[in-house]
C-alpha cells in the first residue's frame, strides 16, 4: 500500500509504539497512519465509540467516515469484515505480533496478506 489511510485496533492510546488491540471492535483508539508515496506522512488516533452487542457496524462507519482504506486485524468477525467490505476498507490479517509500527511498514511493503473468509473469527455476535 503505497497511498492511503492505515487503521490500526490499538490499545491505550495508540500510536506506531503503541499495542494492538486483539477485538477490533471493543478497542480504546484507532491508530491511523497516513500513507504517501510509500512513507508514514502523519499518525493519529481516532477514539472508538461504545456500541453495544451485535452493533458491529459502529467501527465500520466510523473508520469510512474518517477515510480509512485499509484495516489490520489478528481476529474479526465475518459481519463486520463484510461492512468493511462493503464500503471499501481492505481488511488484512496479522495475528502474530502486537507491535503496531512493524505491521504498519509490513502493509506499507506489501507483506501482509488480505484477510480471507476462512480466517474469521467464530461465535457470532461475541466479535466485533
Amino acid at each position: 500500500m503505497k497511498n492511503g489511510r492505515i487503521a490500526v485496533p490499538s490499545n491505550g492510546e495508540g500510536g506506531l509504539e503503541g499495542t494492538r488491540s486483539g477485538h477490533f471492535g471493543h478497542c480504546d483508539v484507532f491508530t491511523l497512519i497516513d500513507v504517501e508515496d510509500g512513507r508514514i506522512t502523519r499518525v493519529s488516533a481516532l477514539q472508538n465509540q461504545e456500541h453495544v452487542q451485535g452493533g458491529c457496524m459502529v467501527p465500520v462507519n466510523l473508520l469510512a467516515e474518517n477515510k480509512v482504506n485499509a484495516l489490520v486485524v489478528g481476529g474479526i468477525g465475518m459481519r463486520p469484515l463484510m461492512g468493511f467490505r462493503q464500503v471499501g476498507i481492505d481488511v488484512y490479517y496479522d495475528s502474530q505480533r502486537i507491535e503496531i509500527e512493524p505491521v504498519v511498514l509490513d502493509l506499507i511493503g506489501g507483506n501482509l496478506p488480505e484477510i480471507n473468509n476462512d480466517q474469521v473469527c467464530g461465535g457470532g455476535q461475541a466479535h466485533g
